[in-house]
């Protein structure tokens, strides 16, 4: 890892000793550059990390990406990629690996990568809540941004932060999970046939609670649904395409790779939900509750009361305006 702070005065150097970064929150570890985010920094959060960077690449079909990022990455000589929000470091190690003529960043609030890392790409800690981010104007030839909207105070604010940051004909890849999960029949929904999960639901109640906690937090949960609003709203970007799905959650698709991905998916919530339990405990909420709620959660996530458990996400990308 090769941090400095020869950027501004929010990127950080990491030595050996990387505990003034960290603090404990009941029971867990969290990042100390911004209380806003409320998601553990610690090994159960690597591993979740790892879960989801799995899925993501089955999603798209074995590949860490989708739309025209090697056409974005032909230009010029020295090539970068900006991977925000880059939790374990995973998606930019690997997009190191396949490209390994560009330079990859990957910026973070929490040093929680490895050390052992490919030879062009580096880790930074940063606030991405704190604009400007610390590079240069038209920097970056790709810009990628995956599942940190629940530790952004103003995305568009960041939207606009990534079209400075970007050369113009560069791609920003975006992607979000939505916070509204649904459920559907043993069938896996097509996008029209989407419907909420019963209000009365255990899982249902522990993602409203979550959307309430995130709301006092200052946080828009609607975000992943407004990616492409956002970007056409700052009037600096084109070729805007939206490429959201379903993802299964657990063991019901029949087909191998929906499978694959559905347990995954169930993994990664397996572990998500004990990683909020902070979150609502620091907001007030009673101790009793809070392990209720997520016990309960998880026993609908164990044994749902209905088939077709699933979520929701929303992917992304525009090239910057050339002109």
């Amino acid at each position: 890892m090769s941090l400095d702070h020869s950027h501004s005065d929010h990127v950080f150097y990491v030595g050996e000793d990387d505990s003034e970064f960290f603090r404990s929150l009941h029971g867990r570890r969290f990042n100390n550059l911004n209380h806003t985010y409320c998601l553990p920094a610690d090994q159960d959060e690597v591993k979740r990390s790892e879960l989801h960077q799995r899925m993501m690449q089955f999603v798209f079909s074995g590949r860490n990406y989708i739309g025209p990022v090697k056409e974005a990455l032909q230009f010029g000589q020295h090539r970068r990629i900006l991977d925000l929000g880059t939790g374990a470091g995973l998606w930019a190690i690997s997009m190191a690996d396949e490209f390994p003529r560009a330079e990859v960043i990957g910026i973070d609030l929490a040093p929680l990568q490895p050390r052992n890392v490919p030879p062009n790409c580096t880790f930074e800690l940063c606030d991405i809540n704190q604009i400007p981010i610390p590079y240069p104007d038209n920097y970056f030839d790709l810009i990628h941004a995956r599942s940190m909207h629940t530790g952004i105070t103003d995305y568009p604010k960041m939207i606009r932060e990534i079209a400075r940051l970007l050369r113009p004909g560069g791609l920003v890849l975006l992607i979000e999970p939505s916070l509204h999960p649904f459920s559907e029949g043993a069938e896996f929904p097509t996008p029209s046939s989407l419907s909420p999960s019963s209000s009365n639901s255990h899982w249902s109640s522990f993602w409203e609670t979550y959307r309430n906690c995130l709301n006092r937090q200052g946080i828009d949960v609607s975000v992943p649904e407004k990616l492409a609003d956002f970007l056409l709203a700052s009037g600096k970007f084109e070729a805007i395409v939206q490429r959201d799905g379903n993802i299964p959650v657990g063991f019901w698709p029949q087909d191998p790779i929906l499978l694959t991905v559905g347990q995954l998916q169930w993994m990664d919530f397996d572990l998500f939900l004990p990683a909020v339990r902070p979150l609502f405990l620091s907001l007030g909420l009673g101790e009793r509750h809070v392990d209720n709620l997520i016990a309960n959660a998880h026993e609908d996530l164990y044994h749902p009361p209905v088939d077709g458990l699933g979520c929701r996400i929303y992917i992304v990308h525009a090239s910057k305006e050339i002109a």
